[in-house]
């Protein structure tokens, strides 16, 4: 029943997903992003199941009283099943569309094999120049912004 619901959720317009975020989600809501890039300088994107634009950047949201390094750890492994080790904050980000603070971190997968979950169907690294369609503009201007960030700091 609940993969048929997610397909019918992703046939939706992109306006209903954002209404029904709205009036579901607290008035702010806090989440975690992993950057993770391969030796070629490749992103790791998640294909996700429920969305409209599948891909994007691994994320997932803040629990209450939770520290935001380990959120995203959690959301690493209960999405994809593997273990992942934080190397450092990049930004926060807060997103004025959707009443949203973002805590994007640069990662590094440690171990583990990946494991579709009801959520992830797919991981797959992308060149930074050929990013598929994702939900939000910014998810590109991010990943963008930190390859940009990464040159800067090895030419110091």
């Amino acid at each position: 029943m609940i993969p048929f619901l997610l397909r019918v959720w992703r046939t939706l317009p992109l306006w209903v997903h954002f209404l029904a975020a709205k009036l579901v989600r607290p008035r702010f809501r806090a989440a975690v992003a992993a950057l993770i890039f391969n030796e070629q300088g490749q992103v790791l994107l998640f294909k996700h199941t429920y969305r409209k634009f599948e891909w994007g950047i691994p994320a997932g949201g803040l629990e209450y009283r939770e520290q935001p390094v380990d959120a995203i750890k959690r959301e690493f492994f209960e999405e994809a099943g593997m273990q992942i080790q934080v190397e450092r904050l990049l930004t926060v980000v807060s997103a004025r569309e959707d009443h949203h603070l973002g805590v994007i971190y640069l990662c590094k997968i440690l171990s583990g094999e990946f494991k579709a979950s009801h959520e992830i169907s797919e991981m797959k690294y992308f060149p930074v120049d050929e990013l598929p369609a994702m939900m939000l503009t910014t998810e590109k201007e991010l990943i963008k912004w930190a390859v940009e960030n990464q040159k800067t700091d090895k030419r110091r």
